[in-house]
């Protein structure tokens, strides 16, 4: 080590693996609750989708809170269940048609 210093040599950082970071961010995504989409973004989308059925509707704080939190929970499961299709399809990655799969499985509208 002291005589890579004394020639000049850069010691290069560190660096992990592939693949090991994005594990680390899995767990701690998986032990967290908080909300992951923007709270601002949600809202929007939430008012615009709503413009399509009533004009002058107004929304409770509480009440896009309730609507952020089932939409995430509804889609980490639909993520849980596409997953378990991309696995079954001997796959890592998650594709649409496994997403599609799984709508199809729960009986929702495709």
């Amino acid at each position: 080590m002291q005589a890579a210093l004394a020639t000049g040599a850069v010691k290069k950082p560190h660096r992990y693996r592939p693949g090991t970071v994005a594990l680390s961010n899995i767990r701690k995504y998986q032990k967290s609750s908080e909300l992951l989409i923007r709270k601002l973004p949600f809202n929007r989308l939430v008012r615009e989708i709503a413009q399509d059925f009533m004009t002058d509707l107004r929304f409770q704080a509480s009440a896009l809170l309730a609507l952020q939190e089932t939409a995430e929970a509804y889609l980490v499961g639909l993520f849980e269940d596409g997953n378990l299709c991309a696995i079954r399809d001997r796959r890592v990655t998650i594709m649409p048609k496994d997403i599609q799969l799984a709508r199809r499985i729960r009986g929702e509208r495709v």
